[in-house]
């Protein structure tokens, strides 16, 4: 199974390096490289190539832990590509303090941007100063829990309705030779989900107090403790996975491939 989980939605955005405009072939550059992504990608270079330019293609295999520094390295040392990828909010925020992002304000405002970009909080993410240097293009949710009913069916458990049932439920599913729980073993995956836990267990309230107002007590009091309690199940259940990046994780819950080793 896979954990998709994030603390927040994050919106994706592209965002113009200076010095870049007017070009008829436009190198664009991104981390969309799974199958689904490449597929939402080839949507956009269709539609940027109807309007007479060309998109020329710059995807950087990997997450965006690996594609950022690149792109950071080719804008600084003055290589920068026609447009790029970021997750919206602070990572370009030092790039566009050093004057090295496109202002796009005039076009938000001619094409009616605020109108559009719903919820305004994805563009507001993109203002600076009241200048807006980034368009917002899509938005994850991850606060979910994909299940395969087929597996709990083989495993003779009722499909879980809460992370409890969830977690009582997995020595069934290993006794049946499944996986329990499937996530990528990359940093932000495991994060994304400790976080979206911490949300689900000990509520809205209690991630903000330590999250916003760094609150120590609450921090390192009970409702923490049964967050790192969910986190501790989340692990074991999917020792394993084995599987690096999220779409090889969504593969076996399709697949559900993901069986013990003594299982075949």
């Amino acid at each position: 199974m896979k954990l998709r989980l994030l603390a927040a939605a994050l919106a994706a955005t592209v965002v113009l390096p200076l010095g870049i405009a007017n070009a008829a072939d436009l190198e664009v550059t991104h981390w969309w490289t799974s199958g689904g992504e490449a597929a939402a990608v080839a949507e956009l270079a269709k539609a940027f190539d109807a309007t007479g330019n060309k998109w020329v293609d710059g995807a950087i295999a990997g997450s965006g832990g690996t594609a950022r520094p690149i792109m950071v390295s080719r804008i600084t040392g003055g290589d920068p590509m026609g447009a790029t990828q970021f997750n919206h909010g602070r990572q370009a925020e030092e790039l566009v303090q050093s004057g090295l992002m496109r202002d796009l304000t005039d076009i938000a405002t001619k094409e009616n941007w605020k109108d559009i970009v719903k919820p305004s909080s994805l563009l507001d993410s993109c203002t600076i100063d009241g200048k807006i240097y980034c368009a917002p293009v899509n938005i994850h949710s991850w606060q979910w829990l994909w299940l395969s009913n087929a597996a709990f069916k083989t495993a003779g458990v009722e499909v879980p309705k809460n992370w409890d049932e969830f977690v009582a439920s997995a020595p069934a599913l290993e006794k049946a030779g499944i996986v329990p729980l499937a996530v990528g073993g990359q940093p932000w995956q495991s994060a994304g989900a400790f976080d979206v836990l911490m949300v689900a267990i000990a509520g809205k309230d209690t991630f903000n107090k330590v999250f916003g107002d760094k609150d120590e007590a609450v921090a390192a009091g009970p409702e923490i403790a049964k967050v790192f309690k969910a986190a501790d199940d989340a692990r074991k259940m999917s020792k394993g996975s084995n599987v690096q990046d999220w779409n090889q994780a969504t593969n076996l819950v399709i697949t559900w491939q993901g069986r013990r080793p003594d299982h075949g």
